[in-house]
């Protein structure tokens, strides 16, 4: 059975952005490398509620969100506080996250690796949220949770420098790794690279939402009827519309 479809969508959707969305919301259902499928079907639930979150509209308009206290809409369950806080700081208010509050996420005993991975789904859910909206389709109904272990596994190259996690280098990775990217990649990649598997769904529903890693490196790749100026225009006012860094 199909866990997305865009058969009642009012505009046509292509294929490979049906099947780039079929397989992240797989990913989504399955055991990642920290968390359950369960867990993760949750953060991405918890990312969800925060568009209604009172908690997250109050802090949005202050001055300063950490002078807002309160509770998250849909709090409790099966995610620590300090996760249902990351899913919904990370999607409703990215742009002024800080060092000090990364920190006390981290201390809080969820830990680096758990945090990267809920970074990677939470981006997952907001993006595919975001295309649906702006087709003017529903958002898909999240998928039933898959059996499995997370498997755990910290690459053991990971350093933690200019970030507020742990990184792999810059440099082609070796190893298990070896297939993340070639001998550099961008920061935003690298940013998730403590959890090779969410490098890899990012760059796969990356390829289909906007270009492949070799494509971005040429400036004469444009992507379907847009040339390479036409989507640079459009990502770039849709960085700005989201407050991205970079």
């Amino acid at each position: 059975m199909a866990l997305v479809s865009y058969a009642g969508a009012p505009v046509p959707v292509r294929d490979d952005l049906v099947a780039a969305h079929e397989r992240a919301f797989a990913r989504l259902a399955s055991a990642g490398t920290w968390w359950t499928g369960a867990e993760r079907v949750a953060i991405a639930a918890a990312a969800r509620e925060a568009r209604r979150c009172r908690l997250c509209q109050a802090r949005k308009s202050a001055l300063s969100p950490s002078a807002v206290a309160g509770e998250h809409f849909g709090a409790g369950g099966l995610l620590p506080s300090s996760a249902i806080d990351a899913a919904h700081r990370i999607a409703s208010d990215p742009a002024r996250l800080t060092r000090k509050w990364a920190e006390g996420i981290l201390t809080s005993g969820l830990g680096d690796g758990r945090y990267v991975e809920l970074l990677g789904v939470v981006s997952t859910i907001v993006s595919i949220d975001a295309f649906c909206r702006g087709i003017g389709a529903p958002p898909h109904p999240l998928p039933l949770p898959r059996p499995g272990e997370p498997r755990r596994h910290r690459p053991t190259a990971a350093r933690r420098d200019e970030a507020w996690v742990a990184m792999l280098p810059q440099g082609r990775p070796t190893g298990a790794e070896s297939d993340l990217w070639g001998e550099r990649t961008g920061n935003v990649i690298r940013a998730l690279s403590l959890v090779p598997d969410e490098v890899r769904g990012l760059q796969d529903l990356a390829q289909a939402h906007y270009l492949t890693m070799a494509e971005m490196t040429d400036l004469g790749r444009g992507r379907g009827s847009l040339d390479r100026r036409q989507v640079e225009l459009v990502a770039g006012r849709v960085s700005a519309l989201r407050e991205c860094f970079y």
